[in-house]
């Protein structure tokens, strides 16, 4: 059901001008002259106004002059000063999808710094995986090997480990509904732990039945496709505390009963993205033997208008026996959140959820920057500060006691909706955080930048592979705070 590339990557330290690749690619500041084996050509075409080395800008050269590779890209990296991860992730990606349409063999690539060695070479990752991921005639190849010249060999294992996680995140998000739902996603969750080292408990619907989850069963009432909940448990610190991902998992989102219109829910086989997100992370968290503990829960189901689907007016019990008023159905993500977040609140006192929670979100902070919602500043900064290191978005939003309001039922403990247009998406934080205890929590609403509707210059249109950077950059984190 999985296409994962197999591409291999290593460092160099061999000189640009000699390496004999399919392609060599050089980037170039804008902001300081070239030094690199085709410095004069790059002054040559600067002079012409034919290339300026801004941002995501690309120049190919066939049969170059002075160097062994058969072609060149000049990749544009902006202004040196603004050079950051993200940055150059992105430059990479872009570099990659241009010599991608092609079967190539081999790709160097000259790391303008070592220290850019993970955001290199990641990036490259990103872009050697389109979407089409049934198309008879591939449009996208991904290379045989990736040399990353001039790059940091101790960074290959997180480079590694780091691609490999985000090409299972973006084929499960861009896998179409019919071969990806919760039944078969608990397989690769299980096929996923036993090939790099943790746990995967598959709970059905018996078991989830016993275990009070009443809230997530309702959701998925209406599908014939039953739930699950998946529980992944990576050990590296016996003992230690634990670190808590919960991610939101509905393999298609109809809108149950509240049926979405046509356009609205063409692209809802992303609504599993949060899921993808936690299973590919903590798959490379255990692919690095990080020395942290993590319990990953994912919350699986469909959301479909069958005949004993969840209808509005129903009033559910979850596990921590607070009832929900249901309002929407196609506020769902929550309701199943409710019970995966209360489990995990059990069993630690540190968590992070992540999901494709609310359109208003996207209203708010647009396609590229998540909203960040947290019932503890510490631990909110923490996992920010995490987020922008790993080199993706977000943007804290508030959620004090002044919107409480905003859920309140006159016939449950709360709604699960805001009950009007403002504050759509922390009206779904506000609903979260009845469910996780004393635990310090943060919640990461991923609908933006989960899923591309279109293609840019260094993303794909389809699963973006969201969240699975942040989650290796907080397992390091964690275990470092707390070893510190």
């Amino acid at each position: 059901m999985l296409n994962i590339p197999s591409t291999q990557f290593n460092t160099s330290i061999e000189a640009p001008a000699t390496v004999p690749a399919d392609w060599l690619a050089l980037g170039v500041w804008a902001d300081e002259p070239d030094t690199g084996p085709v410095a004069g050509l790059v002054s040559e075409l600067r002079e012409r106004g034919d290339f300026s080395a801004k941002h995501l800008e690309l120049v190919p050269i066939f049969n170059p002059a002075g160097v062994a590779a058969q072609r060149l890209l000049l990749v544009g990296l902006g202004q040196r000063a603004g050079a950051n991860r993200a940055a150059l992730h992105a430059a990479a990606a872009a570099a990659a999808r241009h010599v991608t349409g092609k079967k190539v063999g081999t790709v160097a690539f000259s790391v303008p710094a070592p220290e850019f060695t993970l955001a290199v070479g990641v990036g490259f990752a990103q872009g050697c995986q389109g979407p089409g991921v049934r198309k008879t005639s591939p449009t996208r190849f991904a290379p045989g090997h990736v040399l990353l010249l001039g790059g940091n060999a101790a960074d290959l294992p997180r480079v590694r480990a780091e691609a490999r996680a985000l090409w299972l995140a973006r084929e499960l998000v861009n896998a179409p509904p019919c071969d990806l739902y919760p039944e078969t996603f608990a397989v690769v969750a299980a096929d996923a732990g036993r090939a790099t080292g943790f746990d995967v408990e598959v709970w059905d619907e018996s078991r989830l039945a016993a275990e009070r989850m009443g809230s997530l069963l309702a959701v998925a009432r209406g599908s014939a496709r039953p739930a699950r909940l998946a529980l992944l448990r990576y050990t590296g610190d016996p003992g230690g505390p634990v670190l808590g991902l919960v991610g939101k998992g509905v393999t298609f989102d109809s809108g149950g009963l509240s049926l979405k219109p046509t356009d609205g829910m063409v692209d809802m086989k992303c609504d599993m993205a949060g899921a993808a997100a936690v299973l590919a992370g903590t798959q490379a968290v255990a692919e690095l033997k990080l020395p942290v503990n993590v319990l990953g829960v994912l919350a699986l189901v469909e959301n479909m208008p069958g005949g004993k689907a969840m209808m509005l007016g129903d009033v559910l019990k979850a596990r921590n026996g607070k009832t929900i008023e249901v309002l929407n159905t196609d506020a769902e993500g929550r309701l199943i959140l409710a019970d995966a977040l209360s489990f995990a609140a059990e069993h630690t006192d540190r968590l992070v959820d992540f999901a494709t929670l609310t359109g208003a979100c996207m209203v708010a902070l647009g396609t590229e920057t998540a909203g960040l919602m947290t019932n503890d500043g510490e631990w909110g900064e923490t996992v920010l500060g995490a987020v922008t290191r790993a080199g993706e978005r977000a943007w804290k939003l508030p959620l004090d006691a002044s919107y409480d309001g905003l859920i309140k039922s006159k016939v449950a403990d709360m709604r699960n909706t805001g009950g009007g247009r403002w504050g759509g998406a922390i009206a779904g934080g506000k609903f979260l955080e009845q469910f996780v205890g004393q635990a310090k929590w943060v919640h990461l609403d991923i609908a933006g930048p989960a899923f591309a509707e279109s293609e840019s210059a260094a993303l794909d249109a389809g699963g973006t592979g969201c969240m699975v950077r942040s989650i290796v950059e907080m397992a390091r984190t964690f275990s470092g705070e707390r070893s510190g």
